[in-house]
């Protein structure tokens, strides 16, 4: 096991101490030099890296760019811009809006201000903002588009702190009232026009933000209840990345695709704190939609993304396999299982025989380079999932292919990293060692604590759930039950704390172990599990539109919707097989034997964040369903072989409406526990 021993300090340099195994391993923290805030980092890099690309962004089919230099000046018009419209230290701002520079750029803008950035997830409803706008108090909104500006409005009469909007899309905004509303490039030019006004209150500022202030509030996905403000500082933000860089030897060469929700940490992380400390590129893709083929055409050396991108994109491979023609996938299938004998272990540095390494340059040659290349991950040297498990299977087959992948477990209140997986000791069955600069420790009870230079200051308006999580000598409690691997020293997550249980004859209970094998398969999109304290383990599955909806195609099956498909029996049959495999794998395993899967439902309609069921990060709101689908737990429960039910749904645009069914309730065949067995 790898823990941290020790700190020294000597002038302003610091020492920390780990032991791993039997030895001492050291690790130097260098001076920060006075960049202890984000905006002073952009002044570095604009000095060091002025002509280097620092963002990109595509739109009409064209990629456009910006240096640092004139990112810089960007950033510096729009903080004048907003000094000008009476932007106060300590204000809150709210950023709305999907992956833009400009978006990220007005961020630093509010940080040179003295102000403090609050990204809102952009597919929010306007409900939903207007808990983070009121709780946050937030005086100014800067919206990408129309949508997000109609959003504010909408709950505009509910936020008495609100004074200002600025849209940075001009699109449809001509005829609304502006007494209180400006365009984005609008606030610039003022700022650009009052520049010898301005210009020294903003020096004032700058000089007054440094590595305590506050970077910026990101609000928790809120599984058990309203979401949370987390306040990160300069300070968490800046020796995060900076710690994290050195890790994985990010530089000014490297580039990444920013995708994933800006009110996400992982995304601040990766496009503001790792791009500003080391000078990468930042690019933002045209739409969600041109996403995957825009990923292509940057070809990013450091990528990140959530098991579900993963598996989404390892479901669209197989099933253009599946339609290629049988030569094609006679040598996919002979290549792809000589890359599961050795691709990861030539990852790893590992030995490989002669023949062995040729067979695989072919294989190079002939599949997995133009597969990596369609995936536009040809030129991936570092990459990330996390948010939860992802299955061995699906982990292991880009490994195979030679794309550095690896997990790393984190949270927001961490800055992202408590976990991560040095090169050489990837595992697909752990979350790696402590990041560099934190410590870990498992409470008696099995729950994960960590403390960290990353830790977050404190939870906004909310002293009671601060004082519940953070202790006094800075130990933040997970939330989740994890064990260190004696043999490896590494950390194995079980489930989160509150949802690990038992079953009524005493053996363990650990629904996410069990619904994250479960989305292994491509047929299944999410699984919910039931059964803490009863004899019987039963289960919630949504099957997965693109996959199921391809096979259903391919065997001439009609559909007309979800609920249609989700009730075919084949699909039934198909899901029933899933179900038992995992059985099977769960019988061999001494810990989860018991959570074998009696019985299932196939739901007739997707879990969705619009309807409150999931979480804007997609994480099963538990408490949620247990409320809204007590019908169906209980018929899964009594051996009801079908049961009919109806339930309210919300549409795109905000209407409510209600979907009714009868849904058939399955057996799964359970196997002999390995204990009984034996």
């Amino acid at each position: 096991m790898r823990v941290r021993v020790g700190v020294s300090q000597q002038g302003c340099l610091a020492t920390l101490r780990w032991r791993s195994g039997g030895n001492i391993l050291t690790s130097r923290i260098a001076p920060t030099g006075g960049l202890d805030s984000i905006p002073k980092l952009l002044a570095r890099n604009a000095r060091e890296f002025g002509d280097r690309p620092a963002s990109r962004e595509k739109e009409f089919g064209i990629w456009q760019s910006w240096t640092w230099a004139e990112v810089a000046e960007e950033v510096n018009a729009l903080a004048m811009g907003l000094l000008a419209l009476g932007l106060n230290a300590n204000d809150h701002v709210a950023i709305i809006g999907r992956n833009r520079p400009a978006l990220y750029w007005s961020m630093v803008s509010i940080q040179s201000c003295g102000a403090v950035p609050v990204p809102i997830y952009q597919d929010s409803v306007a409900e939903e903002m207007a808990y983070v706008l009121d709780h946050c108090s937030a005086r100014f909104v800067i919206a990408e588009d129309q949508e997000q500006v109609d959003k504010v409005l909408e709950v505009q009469e509910r936020l008495p702190a609100l004074e200002q909007i600025i849209y940075y899309d001009k699109r449809g905004m001509r005829k609304y009232d502006h007494t209180a509303m400006n365009a984005y490039r609008d606030v610039q030019e003022e700022g650009r026009a009052g520049h010898y006004r301005l210009e020294p209150i903003l020096q004032e500022r700058l000089k007054s933000v440094n590595y305590d202030s506050t970077c910026v509030m990101l609000y928790t996905s809120g599984t058990t209840g309203r979401p949370k403000g987390v306040v990160l500082s300069n300070r968490n933000i800046i020796e995060a990345s900076r710690t994290s860089a050195e890790f994985d030897h990010l530089n000014a060469g490297d580039s990444v695709l920013a995708y994933l929700p800006m009110a996400w940490v992982g995304d601040f992380i990766f496009s503001i704190g790792q791009c500003y400390w080391t000078g990468f590129c930042v690019s933002c893709p045209e739409s969600p939609e041109t996403m995957q083929e825009d990923l292509r055409e940057i070809g990013p050396s450091y990528f990140f993304a959530p098991p579900r991108f993963f598996e989404g994109l390892l479901t669209a491979v197989m099933i253009r396999m599946e339609d290629a023609g049988p030569m094609k996938r006679r040598m996919f299938s002979y290549f792809m299982a000589h890359a599961k004998k050795v691709g990861g272990r030539l990852l790893d540095g590992k030995p490989v025989s002669l023949i062995d390494r040729l067979k695989y340059a072919l294989g190079n040659i002939l599949v997995y380079g133009p597969l990596r290349n369609r995936l536009g991950m040809s030129r991936v040297r570092v990459g990330y999932t996390a948010g939860e498990a992802i299955g061995p299977e699906i982990f292991e087959f880009y490994r195979s292919l030679g794309i550095n992948l690896k997990q790393l477990y984190g949270q927001t209140e961490a800055s992202v990293y408590i976990t991560v997986q040095p090169d050489g000791e990837v595992r697909p069955d752990t979350v790696g060692v402590p990041a560099p600069g934190v410590e870990i420790r498992i409470g008696e009870t099995g729950e994960v604590f960590y403390r960290s230079a990353g830790t977050f200051v404190e939870y906004y308006k909310n002293p009671e759930s601060t004082k519940s999580t953070k202790d006094p000598e800075g130990w933040v409690a997970t939330g989740d039950a994890g064990f260190f691997d004696e043999e490896t020293g590494h950390l194995k997550i079980i489930d989160r704390a509150k949802d690990v249980g038992k079953m009524a004859d005493g053996s363990l209970f650990a629904p996410k172990y069990v619904e994250n094998k479960l989305k292994f398969y491509a047929n299944i999109l999410e699984a919910v599990l039931f059964g803490a304290e009863t004899d019987k383990c039963t289960a919630f599955i949504n099957i997965d539109m693109s996959s199921v909806g391809n096979w259903a195609e391919r065997n001439n099956i009609g559909y007309s919707s979800y609920q249609e498909l989700a009730g075919h029996p084949k699909v039934l049959d198909a899901i029933q097989a899933h179900v038992e495999e995992v059985n099977a794998s769960l019988a061999n395993d001494p810990m989860l034997n018991g959570c074998q899967i009696h019985r299932f439902l196939i739901l007739h309609k997707e879990l969705d964040a619009d309807d409150g069921e999931m979480t804007r990060t997609r994480k099963v709101r538990r408490r949620i369903i247990d409320e809204k689908y007590a019908d169906l737990i209980a018929a899964l429960a009594d051996g009801s072989t079908e049961i009919s039910t109806t339930t309210e749904v919300t549409y795109e645009d905000g209407r409510k409406g209600s979907i009714s069914a009868t849904l058939e309730i399955r057996d799964a065949k359970v196997f002999p526990r390995r204990a009984e067995a034996a």
